[in-house]
């Protein structure tokens, strides 16, 4: 286990539907939530919420933005500061579009319900942090939020702080690796995870971009989801058409399933997202969401390369959808309250499918130690061939691998390892652990000995059957 911030330094170094509610009426507004809270005002609540819950709170500063306005994260956790194996690492970022603060708010009043929770005794709260790793983002892009806070709501376009101080959009500024995965598909090059070790290029990146992919590869994440405004929709992966921007067609994922489940699961608990209870955001039929449950595959939707959640799928274990929360972006501050109260059940109900799938440790069963970077892959009973999308063992050996319920076949294997297979039902009936499936695996040199003395075992066997065989004669 090691301490996060220790671990950054080393890393880093450097209403809704067009602005009306749904709601039938207004909850009571706690005057602290009705108004966006500036940087310096964020950072005082973060503040005030770490004192108030210190013993399950840590602050920590992934990087700074072109302005120099940290990048401030809010961890959760029993052991907060410290990655602990088999707990599972989940992270919410917002902001990343500066003129979309909704998941900024959001996000804050997620971490003072967490802490109030933990003050109170809740019963649910405290069963989620005691299984849950859990990493808040309120804001990824503050330079161009306090450039759409400071303009005027009339004279503020819709593209007004979108980007960050260099008027770049971080959600296309991360590597390409869709491109990189449509190509190797194309070469029919078996490589479906961890893109980056095949990923070049000479673009300069922003710093908010440069440190939220090195804390995204810092940890082993397990889910993600990222918060937007412009619609009322969960997108997921693949958000990059193979034949590019011009074409908006539906690109499936290896975990194509999976993540239209996990999408689900936030638009069913939103309280609006999956119902046909409000007009199409743009007011045309194909952006219909709610038609779909709510749901969208990105590429479907327009096609963007670069983006966040994307990168985070074909860089490492972790997966990630994108969520859209309001159709107006920067609504009236008077709205937050509402727009706490249509999204609250769905993040609490989207952290808990954390706990879905399978999860173990790797071990060698020559000296019990754990095995780094073994891979794990998972076949659907149903299908002929493994999801081409393994996941990756952690420095401690655990790995994670989300999966809705349903009959999968585990595959492992490590350099130097005999590979392991194993047949697993997976329920998800127990809502603060994954199914547990460790793995031990037996080294080759072991194995090679192993059949090595098995030959000669049988080799003595036989002189001793030759040898009595000549004194009866």
């Amino acid at each position: 286990m090691g301490r996060l911030s220790l671990l950054f330094v080393s890393l880093l170094g450097v209403g809704l539907s067009n602005g009306f509610l749904f709601g039938s009426s207004k909850p009571k507004a706690d005057p602290e939530w009705t108004h966006y809270h500036g940087q310096q005002q964020m950072e005082k609540r973060l503040l005030d919420i770490h004192q108030k819950c210190p013993h399950v709170t840590a602050l920590y500063e992934i990087g700074k933005s072109v302005e120099s306005r940290p990048l401030v994260v809010i961890h959760f956790s029993t052991t907060p500061g410290e990655h602990v194996s088999m707990k599972p690492e989940l992270k919410y970022v917002g902001n990343m579009h500066g003129n979309e603060p909704v998941g900024r708010e959001l996000l804050l009043r997620l971490a003072e319900s967490l802490c109030d929770g933990v003050v109170n005794k809740d019963k649910e709260i405290i069963q989620l942090i005691n299984s849950t790793s859990i990493h808040l983002l309120p804001s990824m892009n503050p330079d161009g939020f306090e450039l759409a806070l400071k303009t005027e709501p009339e004279k503020r376009k819709w593209l007004t702080g979108r980007s960050n101080a260099n008027g770049v959009d971080l959600n296309r500024d991360f590597p390409d690796l869709d491109g990189v995965f449509y190509e190797l598909e194309k070469m029919k090059v078996p490589k479906f995870d961890h893109l980056m070790d095949l990923f070049s290029d000479d673009k300069d990146r922003q710093p908010e971009t440069l440190a939220v992919g090195r804390w995204i590869l810092s940890l082993p994440f397990v889910l993600s989801a990222n918060l937007h405004e412009g619609d009322l929709v969960a997108n997921y992966p693949f958000d990059s058409s193979p034949e590019g921007k011009a074409v908006s067609a539906y690109s499936a994922s290896p975990d194509d399933g999976t993540f239209r489940w996990l999408a689900e699961t936030y638009a069913k608990n939103h309280a609006h997202m999956g119902k046909n209870d409000h007009p199409p955001c743009d007011g045309t039929a194909q952006g219909a969401f709610s038609n779909q449950g709510g749901i969208t595959n990105g590429a479907k939707w327009y096609s963007v390369s670069g983006g966040m959640q994307d990168f985070n799928y074909l860089a490492t274990n972790a997966m990630e959808i994108t969520l859209e929360l309001s159709c107006e972006k920067m609504p009236s501050g008077e709205t937050l309250p509402q727009l706490w109260e249509d999204n609250q059940k769905a993040l609490m109900e989207y952290m808990w499918k954390v706990h879905a799938g399978v999860k173990g440790t790797i071990y060698d069963q020559l000296t019990g130690e754990p095995i780094e970077k073994a891979v794990v892959w998972v076949r659907n009973s149903s299908a002929e061939n493994p999801i081409k999308h393994p996941v990756t063992s952690w420095v401690h050996g655990d790995y994670y691998r989300t999966l809705p319920a349903g009959t999968y076949e585990l595959f492992v294997g490590a350099e130097g390892y005999e590979p392991q297979a194993k047949n697993v039902t997976v329920e998800n009936k127990v809502r603060d652990s994954a199914m547990v499936v460790d793995f031990v695996l037996k080294p080759i040199q072991a194995v090679e000995e192993a059949e090595l003395q098995e030959v000669l075992e049988e080799l003595a066997a036989q002189a001793a059957n030759n040898e009595a065989f000549e004194e009866e004669n």
